[in-house]
């Protein structure tokens, strides 16, 4: 095994250990590709084939099978899906991961469900990652904390999220925060 190798496993499973994530899927795979990509640049550069191996070797649970076949026979819908620069491209995005969760659970499509539901968990980390951030703007940083409790109480709640939205967005807090964004009145 050359020593680009080791290194490069090892800063794989640094990464990895520093998300703590329990099972891996393809979007977490891929979380873990942009982690490496942002901590390492161009030295980080992999592919999620072999990041997956990777995990797989060092005995982390993949969750691919399924996942990849739904991905496969929905890639169309899963396409571009996951929008947050603003409150109102994650409030589209949200609904568009509505849309599909429900379509597919009328389908009895579970592989597929359980896709939309890695989207928003991943869409929830990425928000929280970012609101973490220094090197963003603090407005731009209470939005992306807004955002991952979106996704968090969508994931948690998907019938009531949407009324519950309409009425966050009404608060008095929300409107000092966020002066800019329809209120649905």
């Amino acid at each position: 095994m050359s020593e680009e190798s080791k290194t490069k496993k090892a800063m794989i499973m640094a990464a990895a250990h520093e998300l703590g994530i329990e099972k891996w899927t393809l979007a977490e795979i891929d979380q873990l590709r942009r982690k490496l990509l942002a901590n390492h640049g161009a030295a980080g550069k992999t592919q999620n084939d072999y990041i997956a191996e990777v995990l797989k070797d060092a005995g982390q649970k993949i969750l691919l099978s399924q996942q990849e076949e739904a991905e496969d026979q929905y890639e169309d819908e899963f396409e571009d899906l996951l929008h947050f620069k603003t409150l109102e491209d994650a409030e589209v995005s949200i609904m568009r991961l509505d849309e599909l969760m429900r379509k597919f659970a009328a389908e009895h499509e579970q592989a597929a469900v359980n896709r939309v539901l890695n989207v928003a968990r991943l869409g929830k980390r990425r928000a929280e990652m970012i609101s973490r951030n220094r090197k963003v703007e603090p407005h731009k940083r209470a939005e992306k904390v807004e955002i991952a409790s979106w996704f968090r109480i969508w994931l948690e709640q998907p019938d009531a999220f949407f009324n519950w939205l309409d009425i966050r967005k009404q608060t008095p807090e929300f409107r000092e925060k966020f002066p800019s964004v329809e209120s649905g009145e």
